[in-house]
């Protein structure tokens, strides 16, 4: 186990890369795994850990590159990042098989972890995922921008603070409820310069990782439900202009689309359509949803 560095909550492990940060709460099996969204630290879902942590083991942790984990240089490879979920999990004495809870870009990350690992998932519940077919569901021009994603640094200097103040006040608003010395660190570690730069650089190799996940083989063959958020982004809206809400809006329609098609094909695959929740605070705005599709995909 490495020193913790400053964070309110868990504990540091080596691997091979670095050491990362993972907390874990509750007992029983098998274990829930939140993989965090694009750019996020595991503490963004402290609230539904806590929840999932009353009647099994509950794991939150920080990728290499992001919140607490050691700085490296990001984008990673998807072979990396479930490498260093594989031999975490195994230093930090975590046994499975595992339900993984992905969200975004970590439901991208939980696939190619099933898919890698198949003996290690019981199952996964992916809120909003990312996935590696949005491509054939959107316009060309859209399509064309996503495989055209690059590693460029994505802001100049002078738009970075600018940027990240407003990010902090809407993340800051929607965690306000909950306890300020959970909150404030968070907030603070996030939406630091190179906090927030990285966050921004993590998710900018996507042509890259959908091929990974494409070539790992088929998906496993467990339980899996699909959180398809409906509703509202309140917290994107605030922080693209008005004429952008509507690309927002039909942005759920594309990838709902998805998932159905996706869970048609899938014999144990459902989707779960929540109407009053956006993608980004679908953790914060309906735990109870997402729990409930976690005891489902424990019972299933």
């Amino acid at each position: 186990m490495a020193e913790n560095t400053g964070a309110p909550l868990g504990s540091r492990y080596e691997v091979s890369d670095g050491a990362m940060l993972l907390h874990r709460s509750g007992t029983g099996g098998p274990p829930v795994v939140f993989l965090a969204g694009g750019g996020m630290s595991g503490l963004y879902y402290w609230n539904v850990h806590n929840l999932v942590a009353e009647f099994t083991t509950s794991v939150i942790y920080d990728r290499l590159g992001t919140g607490w984990s050691d700085v490296v240089d990001l984008p990673r490879s998807g072979k990396q990042v479930t490498d260093d979920l594989h031999e975490l999990l195994r230093a930090a004495s975590v046994p499975g098989p595992y339900v993984l809870v992905g969200h975004s870009l970590g439901g991208l990350y939980a696939r190619l972890y099933a898919k890698r690992f198949p003996g290690d998932v019981a199952g996964a519940v992916l809120l909003d995922p990312t996935h590696e077919d949005i491509v054939d569901y959107l316009t060309e021009e859209k399509a064309q921008r996503l495989r055209d994603s690059n590693t460029d640094d994505p802001l100049p200097p002078e738009q970075l603070d600018p940027m990240r103040a407003a990010y902090r006040t809407t993340f800051g608003r929607a965690l306000a409820a909950w306890p300020a010395e959970i909150r404030e660190p968070l907030l603070d570690q996030g939406f630091s310069s190179e906090g927030y730069r990285q966050s921004l650089r993590e998710p900018m190799n996507l042509p890259r990782l959908f091929g990974e996940v494409r070539d790992a083989g088929p998906e496993p063959d467990v339980p899996l439900i699909f959180v398809s958020a409906m509703g509202t982004d309140t917290f994107a809206e605030e922080l693209v202009p008005p004429e952008a809400h509507a690309s927002l809006a039909e942005s759920n329609q594309t990838k709902h689309r998805l998932y159905t098609d996706l869970a048609t094909a899938l014999p144990r695959a459902r989707v779960r359509r929540l109407d009053d929740a956006g993608h980004s605070g679908i953790a914060w705005l309906r735990p109870d949803a997402v729990v409930q599709a976690i005891r489902d995909t424990l019972s299933h």
